[in-house]
């Protein structure tokens, strides 16, 4: 990272690791993990940005009370938090409760594809337990009480000591409507609402959009006037999680009777490009459209008003692992431009992260999606790592305070003799 040249590095504390039992005990090998770490980021001049949760529940927890769709998860996750800013406080600057999951949402709580793999017939059939009509709504309900208990935490008691900022991530990705019909044009804002507003409205305004009330009825949890004072205003900053944009068309009700889970209330189908095939569940996709992200920022701005961002996951995913990645650095070119163009048009954008600084296992690549600057050979015992081609770009970037040009052409390919 040091020879990179990162100002910054992100990653989760896994509170599995660090208290198995859930709440309790903390495991003093965990700790110790974690501390040498932080030491060592502290020692290179990076600054820490640490994430307190991201599908890594303690599995006691889950069986115990059924972990996020049960209120009792708001008081564990604090005291776990509690924990995280005593020991490591003095040396985080960026903590970040939890990640994406407003994505999370789908996967693992209405379609089950996803940990802790919650789900029902007929919306999905392959999970033990769940009920995909309600459990989506309770997942992002008890996650944003949670969110905003920690918050509360943080800057009562430790804010001021250790001068640190708090916030919440969320997945993102850019909706055009696949025709330009009515019904396309209103599920292309359905959509921003559930993906977006379903979390930033209850933290600038207080409570869902009415919109998501409308669709859901009694299935959308309220909150009591102390739990919208507690979550409105929740946050220091937003962390962005972006790779791409999606074509939105409508998509007819085709479920009989009165059970509705998220995808029926969404109502939409999603899609890589115009040709490809369309999708309910909403999944990384293939898009290169930088325009996307600048547009989402002026979205945000304007329904939202003037938040702070950091873009935190923003990479290409090649599928061959070559270190000569080209495409990899044509895409990180593109996307810096624009979000250098939407801070030029007002969006107070603080960071930029590269997803992601090694090869690592993805939820739905898994070994076979190569994101990372340095590659990583899985097949050998000593996990071999050598910096791609992009690395060297990416240090050079940042050691040499390059310049990227605005109006950078979004249509063409980086060659060799740009490098």
């Amino acid at each position: 990272m040091s020879d990179i040249g990162l100002e910054a590095y992100r990653f989760t504390i896994s509170w599995s690791r660090l208290i198995p039992g859930g709440r309790g005990a903390v495991n003093p090998k965990g700790l110790q993990f974690y501390n040498n770490l932080m030491d060592d980021l502290v020692k290179e001049g990076i600054k820490i940005n640490a994430v307190l949760y991201h599908m890594d529940l303690p599995q006691i927890l889950e069986d115990e009370y059924g972990g996020w769709i049960s209120p009792k998860i708001i008081e564990d996750f604090t005291a776990y938090a509690n924990v995280c800013f005593h020991e490591f406080g003095d040396r985080v600057a960026h903590w970040t409760t939890m990640l994406q999951p407003n994505a999370l949402a789908q996967g693992a709580y209405d379609i089950g594809e996803l940990p802790p793999n919650h789900c029902s017939y007929p919306f999905g059939s392959n999970c033990a337990v769940g009920n995909s009509t309600t459990e989506p709504y309770l997942f992002i309900h008890h996650s944003l009480l949670a969110h905003a208990s920690t918050v509360y935490l943080y800057r009562r008691k430790y804010k001021a000591a250790q001068k640190g900022i708090i916030g919440l991530n969320l997945y993102t990705m850019w909706f055009y409507p696949f025709t330009d019909s009515k019904i396309d044009i209103e599920a292309t804002e359905r959509a921003k609402t559930f993906l977006f507003g379903w979390i930033l409205h209850p933290l600038v305004f207080g409570d869902y959009p009415e919109t998501m009330r409308k669709i859901t009825g009694s299935r959308l949890p309220s909150f009591s006037s102390y739990e919208s004072e507690l979550v409105t205003h929740a946050f220091d900053f937003i962390g962005l999680n972006h790779y791409t944009s999606v074509y939105t068309n409508n998509r007819p009700n085709t479920i009989e009777g009165p059970l509705q889970d998220l995808s029926a209330d969404l109502a939409i189908l999603f899609r890589d490009t115009k040709d490809a095939p369309p999708s309910a569940m909403l999944r990384p996709g293939t898009m290169v459209d930088p325009h996307g992200l600048e547009l989402i920022l002026e979205y945000f701005q304007e329904k939202y008003g003037n938040l702070t961002f950091y873009i935190q996951e923003n990479g290409y995913g090649g599928s061959d692992g070559t270190l000569n990645d080209l495409e990899r650095i044509d895409y990180l070119t593109k996307y810096i431009a624009g979000t250098l163009k939407a801070i030029r048009k007002g969006a107070d954008v603080r960071g930029y992260n590269v997803w992601s600084l090694f090869d690592l296992y993805e939820l739905f690549g898994g070994f076979k999606s190569h994101y990372g600057l340095v590659a990583v050979d899985f097949d050998t015992d000593e996990r071999r790592r050598q910096p791609r081609h992009s690395a060297h770009w990416y240090s050079d970037f940042l050691k040499n305070n390059a310049a990227i040009e605005l109006e950078y052409d979004f249509t063409t390919k980086i060659s060799h003799a740009q490098i």
